[in-house]
């Protein structure tokens, strides 16, 4: 492959000097067919080739050039449903590549389904090809909407027969390859401190800052701790109002599943609002409702807390716990901050905006029998005021002249549209907009199960870009 002059591998996991890793080899599968690639992704660091040499890299894992020479299966543990494992780690992926993009962001290849590995646990190291293609559609969604998420960057079926307990079994398998920020978890963290390893929590802090928080790199000792665990604070209670402004339902809010630089990724169980429901848990297993829609923040919060106990062992305990005291004011912040990024309007300041906020979501509340209402209600009011035509001669109209509809309307009126041109979209023309909705992913997954025919999930794939393109939200 001749890569791009922008291609710029960085392999520093492997040379960290870090207790974070095994080395593993992929699997050998018996077939290797192209179902996706991200072509822009793939763009955006530098990497150019056709579908055989893709297939060769991505299926096969034959190493980048100047990249990691073999893949590195990564150490963690975690909290799952706020039980301690310490028997996690990468049991069916790797890290497969490091780069730099345009802007010199170290950048992750990391797998899923790629084989077994130390961390396995008795696994058969494996992905669902169903698994796989609601993980493309959740990644390419949610970057439609602004959240800050982990980009699928390759789906190659794999040609093996998979058995699963909570699905029709047998069923296809696939190996997934996406494209993050880091693969460096809270649970990275919670391993060494499991071990007592201070030497390498510190080193590991050292390499989390130098890397992903370049600001804070003067720093030394416990200030750099303490500034780290801000720094990742404040950026998850981003993480969190974006996807609560999204209606996403993360589905499995364990502390594997968080990473130090505040993003999304590794999408198991996970749902999408039809409409307003507080109570909507994305995994069925979840059967008290930990993980449930308005739960997630103090989920994140719970987490975040596991956090700082295990950077305790190398800083003090009384700047972490002041940092953790002002999460809920930073997540306020940062959901008054996302809706009106939502709605492409001028913020007016946290007080109005939060008023704003609020009676948003009165309005949410009455629009809940009606399908596609969550993501109705921010499309219908992207532009603010200028969209009011579009709204009260919508499907949603009649929700907009109640009570709640009325207040809505009137504190809107204080508002500007950010960016008016984005209205001109033809988009903007249509009754609704793009959903992810789980009856449609179940819709557009039987034609691939029944009959090999990818048309509906290209379609959905189509659309979703075409609502990002209108949207202009992904950061």
């Amino acid at each position: 492959m001749p890569p791009k002059s922008t291609y710029r591998p960085d392999p520093r996991m492997e040379t960290s000097g870090l207790p974070l890793f095994d080395r593993v080899a992929a699997a050998d599968f018996p077939q290797t067919i192209l179902r996706y690639r991200n072509d822009r992704a793939a763009a955006s660091i530098g990497l150019d080739m056709s579908d055989t040499e893709w297939i060769a890299h991505f299926g096969r894992f034959q190493p980048l050039p100047d990249n990691l020479p073999e893949p590195l299966a990564l150490r963690y543990h975690g909290h799952q449903f706020r039980h301690y494992n310490p028997d996690l780690g990468d049991g069916r992926g790797f890290l497969f590549a490091q780069m730099r993009d345009g802007a010199d962001r170290l950048l992750d290849l990391g797998t899923k389904g790629s084989g077994q590995t130390p961390w396995s646990r008795g696994g058969d190291g494996r992905l669902t090809l169903k698994g796989g293609v609601r993980e493309v559609l959740a990644t390419a969604y949610l970057e439609a909407l602004g959240v800050n998420t982990s980009k699928s960057f390759s789906l190659i079926e794999t040609g093996e027969d998979l058995r699963r307990h909570d699905e029709p079994s047998p069923t296809r398998s696939a190996v997934l390859v996406r494209l993050s920020h880091s693969h460096i978890r809270f649970g990275t963290f919670e391993r060494l401190a499991y071990v007592n390893d201070r030497l390498a929590l510190g080193n590991l802090t050292r390499y989390v800052a130098e890397l992903y928080y370049p600001e804070l790199a003067r720093l030394e000792g416990p200030d750099l701790t303490h500034a780290l665990f801000d720094a990742v604070l404040t950026k998850t209670a981003q993480l969190t109002a974006q996807w609560m402004c999204a209606g996403f339902v993360h589905g499995v809010l364990n502390t594997d599943n968080m990473s130090l630089t505040g993003e999304s990724f590794d999408y198991g169980p996970y749902r999408v609002l039809p409409h307003y429901e507080p109570g909507l848990v994305a995994a069925y297993f979840d059967e008290g409702g930990l993980y449930a829609y308005a739960r997630q923040p103090d989920a994140v919060f719970w987490n975040l807390h596991q956090l700082a106990r295990c950077l305790s062992l190398i800083g003090d305990s009384a700047p972490l716990i002041d940092s953790l005291n002002a999460f809920t004011d930073r997540y306020q912040t940062a959901m008054a901050e996302t809706f009106c990024r939502r709605l492409n309007i001028v913020s007016q300041g946290l007080e109005a905006d939060t008023a704003l906020l609020a009676a948003g979501f009165k309005v949410l509340e009455t629009l809940k029998p009606q399908p596609r209402s969550f993501e109705g209600f921010f499309f219908d009011w992207f532009g603010g005021v200028m969209s009011e035509g579009r709204a009260l001669s919508g499907p949603r109209a009649e929700a907009y002249t109640t009570d709640a509809g009325l207040m809505w309307r009137e504190r809107l009126k204080g508002y500007t549209t950010a960016d008016p041109d984005r209205l001109d979209h033809p988009f903007f023309t249509r009754p609704d907009p793009a959903t992810l909705l789980y009856d449609e992913i179940e819709a557009l997954w039987a034609p691939i199960a029944d009959r090999d025919d990818w048309s509906l999930f290209e379609a959905k794939l189509a659309e979703i870009d075409d609502y990002r393109t209108a949207l202009a939200l992904n950061p």
